[in-house]
């Protein structure tokens, strides 16, 4: 039994996830209608959690075999190929024999780093180093997938990964194996909506218009509400209303800060004491104490320009415009020029993002921390 309803990680079922009634419906809709998918939103708005909870539904337990990779630590071909590799059979395995022996057979240049425990049960002995032809093993996964008893789904998370990776033609390599894919269809989860929207909506790449598009938005505040209430209700405990609309309107709906807070909340109630706005500003401060090691690291790995850009940053709110004069003069920064180098930096660190023009520092409890130095 899981103690705290409020899930910070992973899924654990319909019980403790909130909404998405008609994403989840559109998604599944798109899916079996033989749709390949790119769903976009800022990180931590719920994407993983949307995929896992539609994979949970009888409908594509039923029929699919469905697979969920994580690519953003990957930085190369190689690494993206193991990923799949390993995705595909932790599920498979889970399978009868014949399921995974098939996947076992057919991806020949990876068969020996596959070897099979006491239990008789295959194992992803894999190292990345094995990947000596990585175009050849990722061609045999898509055999696999294509050849499959079964359709398959397959979900890329931070799909966008792909277009920093040092060999040329990967969007066009993939896209190729995709098109000639006719079991498989495709989710395409990405973070960077910059990155992503070009990916798909540019007649020059290599995916313009092979996918439809799905949007998350913010779960609404009403719905949020009901959740909330209902879970804090069960254990015995009470939340304000308008301590439930301080945390939703402080970290603007995004659903990991929602959950986190509600998460500290959850453990720090007491039977017949209310919860409210100052409990939920000592949850922040709890968080906050919690990732103060981390932030400090960060900010030692930051040049003299990088961390007086963020602070500038961090004090001006998220409708900013970094690179214009009264911002410069106003923070007392050297040049536009100067702004824009630490600016790619921030970037290419994950530490700042941009949405249409606006930079902000994307993680909110980061932005709350600098606020108080």
């Amino acid at each position: 039994m899981i103690k705290n309803p409020f899930l910070t990680y992973g899924y654990n079922g319909p019980e403790y996830f909130c909404d998405r009634e008609a994403e989840t419906k559109r998604l599944i809709s798109l899916l079996q209608n033989g749709n390949h998918v790119a769903l976009m939103s800022p990180r931590r708005m719920g994407k993983t959690g949307l995929i896992r909870h539609c994979f949970a539904q009888q409908e594509l337990q039923n029929g699919y075999y469905l697979f969920i990779v994580d690519i953003y630590a990957t930085k190369s071909l190689a690494e993206l190929t193991y990923e799949l590799g390993r995705a595909i059979l932790s599920v498979l395995k889970s399978k009868e024999r014949k399921v995974w022996e098939r996947f076992i057979r057919i991806v020949g240049s990876l068969r020996t780093g596959i070897t099979l425990d006491a239990l008789g049960q295959p194992g992803w002995n894999i190292e990345l180093g094995d990947i000596r032809s990585p175009q050849i093993s990722l061609d045999e996964i898509f055999q696999y997938l294509n050849s499959a008893d079964k359709p398959c789904i397959v979900a890329i998370d931070e799909f966008q990964t792909i277009a920093d990776y040092p060999e040329q033609n990967v969007e066009a390599m993939l896209r190729t194996h995709i098109q000639r894919c006719s079991n498989a269809w495709f989710v395409f989860s990405g973070s960077k909506r910059h990155m992503m929207g070009e990916m798909f909506s540019s007649p020059a790449r290599p995916f313009y218009q092979s996918a439809s598009t799905l949007s998350l938005k913010p779960i609404p505040l009403s719905s949020y509400s009901q959740f909330i209430t209902h879970h804090f209700e069960q254990g015995g405990y009470q939340l304000d209303p308008e301590a439930i609309q301080y945390v939703y309107e402080k970290f603007e709906g995004v659903t990991w800060y929602i959950q986190k807070i509600c998460n500290e909340l959850f453990a720090m109630a007491e039977q017949g004491v209310p919860c409210g706005i100052g409990e939920v500003d000592a949850a922040i401060c709890n968080v906050l104490e919690e990732k103060e090691d981390s932030y400090q690291d960060l900010m030692t790995r930051l040049s003299a320009r990088q961390k007086t850009l963020l602070m500038a940053l961090a004090r001006s709110g998220r409708d900013v415009q970094p690179t214009s004069g009264d911002f410069i003069r106003k923070h007392h920064l050297t040049s536009a020029s100067a702004v824009q180098r630490s600016l790619a930096a921030l970037q290419e660190k994950d530490i700042v993002t941009n949405s249409n023009g606006q930079y902000y520092i994307y993680d909110y409890f980061l932005y709350y921390w600098l606020n108080q130095k």
